[in-house]
């Protein structure tokens, strides 16, 4: 069993799924840094200082001054700003897997369009075709 696991985990299919979760996961932290810390601050200046982790809604009714002094006191609390966060972030990762996709595909239409050779002809045809040119000599 143990050899049939190795024989099946190291297929290359299998890893390259692997890679490609790994490969994944570091491109998906690496979008979150770039919208929490490069795309959501210019916005929240635009709309007038806003800071997107900051918005939450405290569902036992009270004002707390940030998300910190809520979660300090105990309260529950909908991040709605994390939230808009995760969205960007999502919407930023599945267009940058689209325009992967699309590229991959563009460059397997351009192989299958590619004209096939012709087949060989059959091994009598070919030895017709070399007795041909015998008699011609």
């Amino acid at each position: 069993m143990l050899n049939e696991f190795k024989k099946f985990a190291m297929r290359g299919n299998v890893v390259d799924l692997a890679v490609g979760f790994i490969l994944g996961g570091a491109f998906s932290t690496i979008v979150s840094s770039f919208v929490n810390d490069i795309l959501m601050p210019p916005i929240g200046l635009l709309l007038g200082g806003v800071d997107f982790t900051e918005l939450f809604v405290a569902l036992d009714g009270v004002e707390y001054a940030s998300r910190a002094a809520a979660a300090e006191a105990g309260a529950a609390t909908i991040n709605y700003g994390v939230f808009i966060n995760a969205v960007i972030s999502f919407v930023i990762v599945a267009f940058a897997l689209f325009l992967l996709i699309r590229g991959m595909n563009r460059l397997q239409a351009k192989e299958e369009a590619k004209p096939a050779e012709p087949p060989a002809p059959p091994r009598s045809e070919a030895l017709l075709e070399e007795i041909r040119d015998l008699l011609k000599k």
